[in-house]
């Protein structure tokens, strides 16, 4: 697929990924709306496996990003900002927004949101119950699956 007027949406994630091109949309994304460059820097540094998208229970996500201090969050956001972004985003899913899907990361036994910690905590805001991630491991795809698995 040739990136000009990427949209940037999960259905678009989707059509690449059906091409074999998932991880060329990632990086795309990264490297402009998502504006975490830095992030797919990371993630070029060696082979990833991905699976996705893919329809999760938003339940099992677990976010590195938040107001939360009671939390070993990893990223701290003040919390006047992160609620005015997540209540927006809230609004827009409850309209039908065709998000970008989050970039989730294996971690043990844990689905780590490591791209869409506002869009995660506006899914649970907004009521949706499943939605489409990414998901990568650092090892191998069968940890992918043995996690979707349990």
């Amino acid at each position: 697929m040739e990136p000009k007027e990427l949209q940037f949406t999960t259905t678009e994630a989707q059509q690449y990924a059906e091409c074999g091109q998932l991880e060329e949309w990632i990086h795309l994304y990264l490297n402009s709306a998502g504006r975490n460059p830095v992030m797919s820097q990371g993630l070029k540094q060696k082979q990833r496996y991905w699976v996705g998208p893919i329809l999760v229970d938003v339940q099992r996500l677990r976010r590195c990003h938040g107001p939360e201090t009671e939390t070993d969050m990893e990223y701290k956001s003040p919390v006047e900002l992160w609620e005015h972004r997540v209540n927006q985003f809230a609004d827009m899913f409850s309209e039908g927004w065709d998000a970008p899907p989050p970039i989730v990361e294996v971690r043990g036994e844990t689905l780590s949101v490591r791209d869409g910690n506002r869009r995660t905590a506006a899914l649970q805001r907004a009521g949706i119950h499943k939605y489409w991630v990414i998901i990568w491991d650092n090892d191998n795809i069968d940890n992918i699956w043995r996690i979707l698995n349990n």
